[in-house]
């Protein structure tokens, strides 16, 4: 996906901190799935992902008379977004796997369906599963399509730290669907 430049995000930025109802519409439809897709795929929970991209924007909107134009909009708000859901994750009270319910599949369909939902709920729940900062950067990297400098970036931390953190995540990740992948393989 193409980025708004840095320059023409500044100047939807400075338009809205001047009070310009438009430009607060335009950077809101740029880029609120976004940020509530990360959300989600962070903390495993619609509301609490609108209520993560809600104030990040309300962040956005209170920087805008002093917003610098060096990165493009999308990059602060994932920072600020990956900030916010580690600071709920890390209030959250741990949850057994085994307690988390099972999601309710609604279609009913063929085998492959049902096997691609599977296999679905078991990736997200895998992903889940990681500790906070391997998700974090599998989900900017795989998820979200940023590069290793921008995760390095949104994170705070080195690209080294990033590869790091995607090498142990990717391996677990492996780990915990080996057995997965074993039964559902002759399944379709």
């Amino acid at each position: 996906m193409n980025d708004p430049s840095p320059q023409s995000d500044a100047a939807l930025i400075r338009r809205i901190g001047d009070g310009d109802g438009v430009a607060t519409r335009l950077v809101v439809d740029r880029y609120l799935d976004r940020i509530v897709a990360y959300g989600y795929r962070m903390l495993g929970d619609v509301a609490e992902a609108e209520d993560v991209a809600q104030e990040a924007f309300l962040r956005l909107w209170r920087q805008a008379p002093r917003w610098r134009a060096d990165a493009p909009v999308i990059h602060w708000l994932h920072k600020v977004t990956y900030n916010l859901c580690i600071d709920r994750l890390r209030k959250r009270t741990p949850v057994s796997i085994e307690t988390v319910p099972e999601p309710r599949d609604s279609a009913i369909g063929p085998a492959g369906e049902i096997h691609r939902s599977q296999l679905s709920a078991a990736i997200d729940a895998a992903i889940q599963a990681l500790p906070e900062r391997q998700r974090a950067a599998v989900v900017f990297v795989h998820q979200e399509g940023l590069n290793n400098i921008q995760t390095a970036e949104a994170m705070g931390v080195s690209v080294e730290a990033v590869e790091s953190l995607l090498a142990r995540g990717r391996r677990a990740l492996r780990a915990s669907l080996a057995a997965v992948y074993a039964e559902t393989k002759g399944d379709v």
